[in-house]
């Protein structure tokens, strides 16, 4: 870490280490100042909420919305709850899996593009269903995410 983020995380543990219960929003909170948890700022953490490095580690791999590394340039969210299943979006993940190269959680090789599965974006009447740094996306066909994974090639924001 540099010494930017070092301070920003030494005033994050000040504010939530005395707080019951502190261990989530403190990990939500170094993760919205940073855009990741990075590894070095996990003994840290442990030390100032009283837990141990596995247990903090233990809850960043339990929640998925946490990363360990710094985010793609842009964010495919792709519902995999049943509505979504039943309409298409096991395929739709198949078609992302071989057109970018990466499984779910994993990042493009460039960085531009990270691929996270969820189980509900609430547009179960609209399924398939993905976000697209932030934007929902409804009814997407397979030819509807060939379009969107091209806007992103050529835009700065999907």
């Amino acid at each position: 870490m540099n010494t930017q983020q070092q301070e920003t995380l030494q005033q994050l543990l000040q504010q939530y280490r005395d707080l019951p219960g502190g261990l989530l929003p403190l990990l939500h909170a170094v993760q919205d100042a940073l855009g990741h948890i990075p590894a070095d700022a996990i003994p840290a953490i442990a030390r100032a909420m009283n837990q141990s490095q596995a247990e903090v580690h233990g809850v960043i791999g339990f929640y998925h919305d946490f990363r360990t590394s710094p985010p793609a340039a842009h964010s495919l969210r792709l519902c995999r709850a049943e509505a979504c299943q039943s309409m298409g979006s096991e395929a739709l993940a198949a078609q992302l899996r071989a057109q970018l190269g990466v499984d779910d959680h994993g990042h493009t090789a460039d960085g531009q593009l990270e691929l996270r599965p969820v189980y509900c974006l609430g547009a179960c009447a609209c399924a398939p269903a993905l976000q697209l740094d932030g934007q929902l996306h409804a009814r997407v066909t397979p030819e509807k995410l060939s379009a969107l994974l091209a806007s992103c090639s050529k835009e700065a924001k999907c």
